[in-house]
């Protein structure tokens, strides 16, 4: 009979589920063992210790929040606008990746490692986002100005809680979106 191992991969998602719903105080190798109906015997198997469980979840994080979705963007073809507009309608279905975005932000407040990680995965979203706005902005500034807008139209709102009158929510993102990809 051949013993069969939880893969790598499940430990990872079940660590960023935990890392959503509790921080990183939640993500624990009994917990997570639990939470997969195995023994933690099998965690030593994939990783060295914590630390290293936690360094992968953020390769994951940062695979899934940038890699995952500029090739999404860029495979689906279309113009630069309309890849914004699909980044915009992503965002707005993205759930669970927000949740763990917003969990590692919290994260990173706390701990100096996880701080330059955050760093590093806005300076890629931003860079993607200079390409787009670049494309049809000829100002320099205008470019940084509406991918800062962007950017803080991805995780603003999720902090936000003000009512808009008689437009909802999605329709102020959706006249933001369009001021934003409006012609200069």
């Amino acid at each position: 009979m051949a013993l069969t191992r939880t893969p790598r991969s499940r430990w990872i998602d079940e660590g960023l589920r935990a890392l959503a719903a509790g921080g990183p105080d939640a993500v624990r190798i009994e917990t997570l063992a639990r939470a997969l109906g195995v023994t933690k015997g099998g965690f030593y198997w994939h990783f060295e210790d914590r630390r290293a469980l936690f360094d992968e979840m953020l390769d994951d994080w940062e695979r899934l929040g940038v890699d995952e979705v500029i090739e999404r963007l860029e495979g689906e073809g279309g113009d630069a606008r309309a890849r914004l507009r699909r980044l915009f309608a992503l965002a707005s279905t993205s759930g669970d990746l927000l949740r763990i975005d917003l969990a590692v932000r919290d994260w990173a407040r706390r701990e100096p490692d996880v701080a330059e990680r955050v760093r590093h995965v806005d300076n890629r979203r931003m860079d993607y986002l200079r390409s787009l706005f670049g494309a049809f902005c000829p100002d320099e500034d205008d470019v940084e100005a509406r991918s800062m807008m962007t950017l803080s139209l991805w995780i603003a709102p999720h902090f936000i809680v003000a009512d808009h009158g008689r437009r909802s929510r999605a329709e102020v993102l959706e006249l933001a979106l369009r001021r934003l990809e409006a012609a200069t």
